[in-house]
């Protein structure tokens, strides 16, 4: 072999020897690892949530006998399904497109959701076959609507992971009562009691509820989602009593009384407490009386609620109410981008002192309450925005407006500027007699700031814009007012102990506001100053954090 050759394969040898060194370690190292490594996939791969939910059965109504025709009796096939669905270990009972006549109550049970899908309506029926309402010996604390809950079109007790969902409809077709039901008579759609895991919404729509459309007492962990409740010609959309950890979005409920109200009462024979509450992006109206009320009924305490980016059309009580009329203390509830029009009285505070519930109960207590970015037009020149606490240590405390714009309808002449009459076991709007401002009337208030906020009227006015009469501090920071040409005074301060502190506020010529400071003192000292930051610091952490400050 020539040399030449020979120093070429000489050069490939060691190019080969090369590469081997490099690949053996690599592949000693791959060897090394364990099977389990291996055999791990590749981050890489998608994984498909779908693929992994195992598939939820479905018992349809008409394989259990339901015609869907409006005119025979589905409620015998209906509750057969839910058993079934039930006994598999749950399911979702569904309803095809018809008309299922429900003569019957309907008996829900665990793991169980009743899906109705578009063009399918369960309604009710003047046959007068429902369940009997069950004796309860807590009736004395409570209205009777409140204390029955057997006669109902659909009940449950002590159930878990139910739901109410689909676009179709459950209708009770005129045929609920809206007072005392009689035996075999119901007054309310859903009924339950003590559930864990309700999911409520969905695209479903519930209608002519009778007394209630829905009705919840003693739950937890309620979610809800475009839920749709039209009881504009019976009574109430929802109640939420003694219920926690409840998400509600983009609801539309019309209702003739009051449509979503938060109460807690002693129909389950004791006190139960209330909140962490989350209801947002919603649309509320109450042809009667109250869109977004706490109460009347109202035992157990309430903390922690947020609502926010509500839109209020109506309301001939409050729109934005709150009362302790049974000895609850009320704290951390916080409004937020809410819009009102046509509200008899667009805010609404009152300690009470009805006492109405077991265990002897004392006057209750509201405190750290927030209104952020509200506005609202009033239509009811007597029911003014009010705060009304009972006397001693029942006042009603730490209160704060932050850009809160009321327009009022205004429309009085000049009149007594005294206290007002009030009955204190009354929670209504018009238990207290007309207000002698036109805008806010603060009666044993503690610790209230308007910031950024104002009020006017639509009519001519001789009433002050503003009286706060006992309790205190008060303080108004950048606070415009409308002043009417023969009210005597603009911000009235009556015996306000605590003291008041008006800063960098005028009328809407630009003028600076008339004060009269009867038995009253100025106080705009660092210390209210420092407090006043310190509320606002809370609220500005509470509103960027859900679960609020620590």
């Amino acid at each position: 072999m020539r040399p030449s050759m020979k120093r070429r394969l000489a050069l490939v040898g060691l190019l080969l020897a090369g590469l081997l060194a490099l690949v053996q370690p690599a592949t000693a190292t791959a060897l090394a690892q364990p099977a389990t490594t291996l055999a791990a996939p590749s981050a890489t791969l998608p994984v498909h949530r779908a693929q992994l939910k195992p598939t939820t059965p479905e018992f349809n109504v008409k394989d259990y006998g339901a015609k869907g025709t409006g005119s025979a009796n589905d409620s015998p096939a209906v509750d057969k399904a839910i058993s079934a669905a039930n006994a598999a270990g749950g399911g979702t009972v569904r309803f095809p497109s018809g008309t299922y006549k429900s003569q019957n109550t309907l008996h829900m049970k665990s793991n169980v959701t009743l899906q109705l899908d578009s063009g399918a309506t369960l309604k009710g029926s003047n046959a007068g076959k429902y369940d009997a309402p069950e004796p309860n010996p807590y009736d004395q604390y409570q209205d009777y609507g409140h204390s029955h809950f057997h006669d109902a079109m659909i009940y449950g007790d002590r159930l878990t992971n139910i739901g109410f969902t689909g676009a179709g409809v459950i209708d009770g077709g005129g045929n609920l009562i809206t007072g005392n039901p009689k035996s075999g008579q119901a007054d309310k759609i859903l009924s339950l009691t003590r559930c864990d895991g309700l999911t409520l919404g969905g695209g479903v729509t519930l209608r002519r509820g009778g007394h209630f459309a829905a009705l919840i007492n003693g739950c937890t962990h309620v979610t809800s989602d475009r839920l749709t409740i039209d009881t504009a010609s019976d009574r109430d959309g929802w109640n939420i009593i003694s219920t926690t950890h409840v998400t509600i979005t983009n609801a539309a409920i019309a209702a003739n009384d009051d449509a979503l109200v938060f109460k807690s009462d002693y129909a389950l024979g004791r006190k139960l407490t209330n909140g962490h509450v989350d209801v947002h992006d919603s649309k509320l109206s109450a042809k009667c009386c109250n869109a977004l009320m706490f109460g009347s009924e109202t035992c157990g305490d309430f903390t922690d609620y947020q609502f926010q980016g509500i839109t209020i059309d109506g309301a001939d009580k409050s729109g934005l109410g709150m009362v302790s009329m049974d000895g609850a203390d009320i704290s951390d509830v916080h409004y937020r981008d809410i819009t009102m029009t046509n509200v008899h009285s667009p805010i609404m505070l009152k300690t009470g002192a009805r006492k109405r519930c077991g265990d002897s109960p004392g006057v209750g207590h509201i405190s750290g309450i927030t209104y952020d970015n509200i506005t609202a037009t009033g239509n009811n020149p007597s029911f003014s925005p009010t705060l009304w606490g009972e006397s001693g240590t029942h006042h009603i405390e730490g209160v704060t407006f932050t850009n809160v714009h009321l327009t009022l309808p205004g429309g009085n002449g000049t009149m007594s500027t005294a206290l007002p009459s009030n009955n204190a076991t009354d929670y209504n709007p018009n238990s207290i007699g007309t207000r002698p401002a036109y805008g806010w009337y603060l009666h044993n208030a503690d610790h209230i700031s308007f910031t950024d906020s104002s009020v006017r009227f639509a009519a001519e006015d001789g009433r002050p814009a503003v009286i706060a009469n006992g309790g205190g501090p008060v303080t108004f920071t950048r606070f415009t007012l409308q002043r009417g040409d023969k009210s005597p005074y603009d911000l009235g301060f009556q015996n306000v102990t605590g003291g008041y502190c008006v800063a960098d506020s005028k009328n809407t010529t630009g003028g600076a506001p008339r004060i009269s400071g009867t038995g009253s003192t100025q106080s705009c000292g660092a210390k209210e100053a420092a407090a006043g930051a310190a509320r606002a610091a809370n609220r500005s952490a509470h509103l960027d954090d859900p679960e609020g400050p620590v």
